[in-house]
């Protein structure tokens, strides 16, 4: 997959947009306020890489394996993870905005979502087995055949789940939040 191996490396402040990153696997390396919109990401592999105040909108990362990396403070607008190497894919995110982005048929079980907004975010036959969407916005957010086991739901708002085309076996929601579980059936609870 990737050419060269960089270990334990501190990169910041860097445009990646105009000098691009060396293709390669990065294990240990940390990135912060580095940016990499629009960027050509494929093929890299990221092994416990950690990513601060960083900018991926409409990276491409085509293949990329991204193997227990954590995303701090980075937006990350109309990424394509669906496309990434699927192969040990876990990423922490916290803090982080995902927006327009699609997790589309990934084994998410392993990853985390804390404090992040995830508008119009497609989970479409995503295996989302226990994740805590912790604090999360998920306006417009599309669950369609996801595994929702177990996955809780307490603190995340502005979410519309159909229980007729998901999974939700042992999903947790507060109380507030059960009307996102009724929207389909167009009734109003005060």
């Amino acid at each position: 997959m990737a050419d060269t191996l960089i270990e334990e490396q501190h990169f910041e402040n860097i445009d990646y947009t105009k000098d691009a990153l060396n293709k390669g696997t990065y294990d240990g390396c940390t990135f912060k306020n580095c940016t990499f919109s629009n960027s050509k990401l494929l093929d890299f592999n990221f092994v416990d890489c950690e990513f601060e105040g960083c900018d991926f909108s409409m990276a491409k990362i085509g293949n990329t394996a991204f193997k227990s990396v954590k995303m701090y403070n980075c937006k990350m607008f109309g990424l394509r993870f669906d496309e990434c190497n699927p192969f040990l894919f876990c990423i922490e995110f916290d803090n982080c905005a995902l927006n327009y982005s699609s997790f589309e048929k990934l084994n998410l079980k392993s990853s985390t979502f804390n404090n992040c907004n995830l508008q119009e975010v497609d989970f479409s036959e995503s295996n989302l087995t226990g994740i805590n969407f912790k604090d999360c916005d998920l306006i417009r957010t599309i669950f369609s055949n996801t595994n929702l086991e177990k996955t809780d739901f307490r603190s995340a708002i502005n979410y519309n789940i159909d229980p007729e085309n998901n999974q939700i076996r042992k999903a947790k929601f507060s109380l507030d939040g059960v009307v996102g579980l009724l929207g389909k059936y167009g009734i109003q609870v005060d």
